[in-house]
C-alpha cells in the first residue's frame, strides 16, 4: 500500500467523522452559538482535511482557491467557536463575521492572484494569512486558559481543554508548516502523517461528545438556562455547606472584594475546589462562577437603585461599591439581567421628584 494511498484512507476518515460530527451537532444544538460554530467549524476542518492533502495543488484553480479560502477562514471559526464554548452569554458580533469574510476574502485573492504572480514562496500576503492564523489561535488559547478556572461544569471542562489544545496544536503546526514550506506543500510522508492525526483529533473529540451529556459542553438555550437556576434537593451536608455559603456572600458579602476566586471562596469555607465548584452548579443552578458573583452584585444594585435615600448617589459608585471592577461589564451584566439600563431601572422605580 503506498503512501498516497494511505494518506487517502486517513482524511475520507477524518472528513466522515468530522461530518458526523457537524450533523449531530446540528442536529442537537443548532440554537445555541457554541453549537452552530461547533458545526460550522467541524466543516471546516473537514475542508482543511482535503486542502492539506500532498498533490492538493496540482488541482485546478477553480477547485483549490474556494476550498483553500474556507480552509484559511476555519481558523477564525475556532477563535469564536472557543469564545462561544467557554462564554456562556456569548452572542456572535456582525464585526466578527466581517473579521470571518474578510480573511476567507483575503486567501482567495491570494490564491487567484498574488500568489500566481509572486511565486511560490514567499508572497506577501499568504505570510501574512499565516502569521494571522497563529495570531487567532493565540486569542483563542489565551481566552480559554483565561476562562477556564471559572468554569462550573466539571465534566465540560476537561473536554473542552481537550478540543482547545488538539485543535490549537494541529493548526499552529500547520501554520508553521506553511511558513516554512510555502505553496510547495507538505511531501507524502508528512501529508500522511497529518492526516492520521488529524483523524485521531477527529475520533477522540466525536467520541468524546457523543458520551458526554450535550449541556455539559454547550450552554442551554436562554430560556432552558433559567429554569436550571431551580436548585435540587440537597443533601444534609450539602445543606449546611449552602448555608455557609450564603452567610459568606450575604452577611459578609465576599463578592465585593477584588480578585475573588473559587479557590479563595473554597478556602474560606474549608471545602475542595472542586466541591463547591459542584455546590454551585448542581445545587444553585450555576455555569459560571462570575455568573455566580453577578446575581449577588446585581442584587445589590437594584435594592440600591430603587432605595430613596441612594437617589443622589452615582450609578457608577453603586456598581463599583458591589464588586464591579468597571463599569462596562456591570452595565451589559445589568441589561442581560433586567432588560433595562441602570438610569431606566432607577426611574421605573423611584417616585418622580
Amino acid at each position: 500500500m503506498t503512501l498516497a494511498t494511505i494518506d487517502l484512507a486517513l482524511r475520507s476518515g477524518a472528513v466522515a467523522l468530522l461530518a458526523l460530527l457537524a450533523v449531530l451537532v446540528l442536529r442537537d444544538f443548532s440554537r445555541r452559538p457554541a453549537g452552530w460554530l461547533a458545526a460550522a467549524f467541524a466543516a471546516g476542518s473537514a475542508v482543511y482535511a482535503v486542502s492539506s492533502a500532498a498533490g492538493f495543488a496540482a488541482l485546478p484553480l477553480v477547485w483549490r482557491a474556494p476550498l483553500t479560502a474556507l480552509s484559511t477562514g476555519n481558523i477564525v471559526v475556532f477563535w469564536l467557536f472557543t469564545r462561544a464554548l467557554f462564554e456562556d452569554d456569548y452572542a456572535p458580533r456582525r464585526w466578527q463575521g466581517a473579521v470571518y469574510l474578510a480573511v476567507v476574502a483575503l486567501s482567495l485573492l491570494n490564491c487567484v492572484v498574488i500568489a500566481p504572480a509572486d511565486g511560490a514562496r514567499g508572497n506577501w500576503l499568504g505570510l501574512a494569512l499565516s502569521l494571522a492564523a497563529l495570531g487567532f489561535i493565540a486569542l483563542a488559547v489565551g481566552q480559554s486558559l483565561q476562562s477556564w478556572s471559572a468554569d462550573l461544569v466539571e465534566g465540560r471542562r476537561l473536554l473542552r481543554l481537550f478540543i482547545v489544545g488538539a485543535a490549537a496544536v494541529d493548526g499552529g503546526v500547520n501554520s508553521l508548516l506553511q511558513l516554512a514550506l510555502g505553496a510547495g506543500g507538505p511531501s507524502a510522508a508528512g501529508s500522511a502523517v497529518n492526516a492520521a492525526v488529524l483523524l485521531g483529533i477527529a475520533a477522540v473529540i466525536v467520541a468524546a461528545m457523543t458520551r458526554a451529556a450535550g449541556d455539559e459542553v454547550f450552554a442551554p438555550a436562554a430560556e432552558a438556562e433559567a429554569e436550571t437556576r431551580a436548585p435540587d434537593t440537597a443533601a444534609p451536608g450539602d445543606t449546611r455547606e449552602i448555608i455557609a455559603l450564603n452567610r459568606l456572600m450575604r452577611a459578609e458579602r465576599i463578592y465585593r472584594q477584588e480578585g475573588v476566586t473559587i479557590g479563595v471562596l473554597a478556602g474560606r469555607l474549608g471545602m475542595p475546589e472542586y466541591r463547591l465548584r459542584r455546590l454551585i452548579n448542581q445545587k444553585l443552578g450555576y455555569r459560571n462562577f462570575s455568573v455566580f458573583l453577578n446575581s449577588y452584585r446585581l442584587e445589590e444594585v437594584k435594592a440600591a437603585l430603587a432605595d430613596p435615600t441612594q437617589a443622589a448617589v452615582p450609578v457608577t459608585t453603586i456598581a463599583l461599591d458591589a464588586g464591579f471592577q468597571s463599569i462596562g461589564p456591570f452595565n451589559r451584566a445589568f441589561k442581560s439581567d433586567t432588560g433595562v439600563t441602570p438610569t431606566e431601572f432607577r426611574r421605573a422605580r423611584l417616585p418622580a421628584g
